[in-house]
């Protein structure tokens, strides 16, 4: 077996708002049914820049490594693994992507078969480094995948940071669009949010035969490649900065209707009732952006007005990993995937990194971890 290092590079949150530092972090010893990979690639999502700023509960508890998207190889299987999560052998030198770890115990995870609701979650980026098993967030040259936690082996086909981005854009879009249902020929999808989500949100939408794929979102290099994903119209939030221009726009293109399906995917509060706005009567209104916390102020009358349905989404299962690798393996020649990664980085450069998605200047920068 060959040996490995005793500490690995990581960047740790310390305090909120504050850089990220590059310190050494224990490798621990790899109890039954974990899995120890050393780190290919890490990509960055909204959701790390909003808990680098201090969203979700403020005061940092310890330091925390973050990054929840990432591919690694294995490196150290732990007694009793063999296979992934959907069956597959497993060993040393396979790349794998990852869930966080949910107890199997309750009923979400049991009764209701619904794992993402799971009330006594492991997570990553919640956890201090300074305590076993140390290396529970994306943003190191190893990562500790928990006992309780899903794992699936990376097809060659999919490259190491478009796995990274497929462990939680992707996957979390695929859950949505479960939970969302059928989409047919005669039906127009509104995308709010040109971000990963959003990206991603397109091309499902594309797949799933709809008559229309409006994106409203920015910049110019987001909508770019929406079009190239499958939209059919794009509205730059730059060009038009108002919303009831934006909602005109959108009824133009529908026939006075709205969409029959709006997927928030921008994560700003404004989105929220805007979306809205842009539903016709009786549609479906797919919510997944929102990170942000805030409070929105609603009009219950509009419930009664256009009897929406209203859907929302938190994560995703294992089985949705898998089935985002899946599909970036089946269209890879339709899709150019690597297109979403906008930079690659050493570890020594994340808080340049984290300071370009925070001002919307990239769509996905990825971390790489040379050796």
């Amino acid at each position: 077996m060959t040996a490995l290092p005793t500490t690995a590079r990581a960047a740790v949150l310390v305090e909120a708002g504050k850089p990220l530092d590059i310190i050494d972090v224990p490798i621990p010893q790899v109890e039954p049914g974990a899995v120890l990979v050393e780190t290919l690639a890490s990509t960055i999502c909204a959701t790390d820049v909003h808990r680098w700023e201090g969203g979700f509960g403020g005061a940092v508890a310890g330091p925390i490594i973050l990054g929840h998207e990432m591919t690694g190889r294995v490196v150290r299987l732990g007694e009793g693994v063999s296979r992934d999560s959907v069956g597959e052998d497993l060993a040393v030198g396979d790349r794998i992507i990852w869930a966080h770890g949910f107890c199997g115990q309750c009923d979400q995870c049991v009764i209701e078969g619904q794992p993402m609701l799971c009330g006594r979650p492991t997570l990553y980026m919640a956890t201090p480094c300074s305590a076993f098993p140390y290396l529970t967030g994306g943003f190191a040259e190893y990562c500790y995948v928990f006992p309780n936690a899903g794992r699936v082996k990376v097809p060659d086909e999919v490259g190491d940071a478009a796995a990274a981005a497929a462990a939680c854009a992707l996957r979390t879009i695929v859950h949505a669009f479960d939970r969302l249902g059928g989409i047919d020929f005669r039906q127009t999808v509104v995308i709010q949010g040109a971000g990963p989500l959003g990206l991603f949100a397109t091309v499902l939408a594309s797949l799933s035969g709809a008559f229309r794929v409006i994106v409203i979102g920015g910049p110019s290099q987001r909508l770019d490649l929406a079009r190239e994903w499958g939209a059919d119209v794009t509205i730059d939030i730059g060009a038009v900065p108002d919303p009831a221009e934006r909602q005109a726009l959108v009824l133009e293109a529908t026939g006075g209707r709205g969409g029959d399906v709006v997927i928030e995917a921008a994560g700003v509060p404004e989105a929220f009732n805007e979306g809205l706005g842009l539903l016709r009567v009786g549609g479906r209104f797919l919510v997944v952006g929102p990170t942000h916390g805030a409070t929105v102020p609603f009009r219950p009358m509009t419930m009664i007005a256009k009897q929406p349905t209203i859907i929302g989404v938190r994560s995703a299962a294992i089985a949705h990993y898998g089935r985002a690798l899946s599909l970036m393996r089946r269209h890879r020649d339709r899709f150019d995937w690597d297109a979403l990664i906008t930079s690659t980085r050493p570890l020594e450069d994340i808080n340049e990194a984290m300071s370009s998605m925070k001002a919307w200047a990239e769509i996905k920068p990825a971390i790489s971890y040379p050796r």
